[in-house]
């Protein structure tokens, strides 16, 4: 309990979503993979959304900054060839799924109830701004948030502290009053470090990330969301 004397922490007034891996499940890009490759296309997977981060990362230190998009197609060059497969058709395939992921079964539900407690909604996101509205289109998602913020504008990926400071301007609201929202334990330290109400969501039970900012909740799901932020 709290004492009295005290000060409560803001209550968030808005919610803040990471896109792919939280809202989106990314593990479904290799799907058209799986009748050419069998038990190799979760293989594939991995090294291609590994890859895919590291190159985020990396070019945002050097600063020498490529879009979401290309850095998706370059990172799945570099996992099929590490894999041994060349096939023009399949990496087309490839990445048109990334783009046409099927959001998580709680997604939706969630975000109505988070709407209908009068939350604002945002997604921010290392896509595109095209990426981002295909991919929240197809699952049906885009009609849920009132903003989609890519980190195009920043010129940098998160986690970079000028990326959340694209939502903080965008809402016109202090991070204090911001629920950020990720399953990408970095992004939720990178948030919490610049003072949103950062909310991980682990699916499958991993250790904390040793980074500075600790996320203030710790979820299995997004339904515990609205229990959370008092929708």
């Amino acid at each position: 309990m709290t004492p009295s004397n005290t000060p409560r922490p803001p209550r968030a007034r808005a919610v803040v979503f990471d896109l792919y891996g939280t809202l989106l499940d990314v593990t479904r890009a290799v799907d058209p993979a799986r009748a050419v490759l069998g038990a190799r296309a979760d293989r594939l997977g991995e090294l291609w959304r590994r890859k895919q981060l590291e190159l985020s990362w990396l070019r945002s230190l050097m600063r020498a900054h490529r879009d979401f998009a290309a850095i998706t197609e370059d990172a799945l060059g570099w996992a099929m060839a590490t894999v041994g497969v060349e096939d023009a058709a399949l990496a087309r395939a490839l990445r048109d799924a990334f783009e046409r992921l099927p959001a998580f079964p709680d997604a939706a539900a969630t975000l109505d109830a988070l709407r209908a407690a009068g939350l604002h909604l945002a997604v921010l996101s290392n896509g595109t701004p095209a990426m981002l509205e295909t991919s929240l289109a197809t699952a049906g998602l885009r009609d849920r948030f009132d903003l989609v913020l890519s980190v195009e504008p920043a010129g940098i990926f998160k986690p970079a502290p000028e990326v959340y400071r694209l939502a903080t301007a965008a809402l016109e609201r202090p991070a204090a009053e911001i629920a950020f929202v990720s399953a990408n334990a970095w992004d939720a330290h990178g948030a919490a470090w610049n003072g949103f109400l950062a909310i991980r969501v682990d699916r499958t039970g991993q250790p904390e990330d040793p980074l500075p900012g600790a996320p203030a909740h710790r979820i299995a799901s997004l339904a515990e969301l609205p229990r959370i932020l008092g929708a």
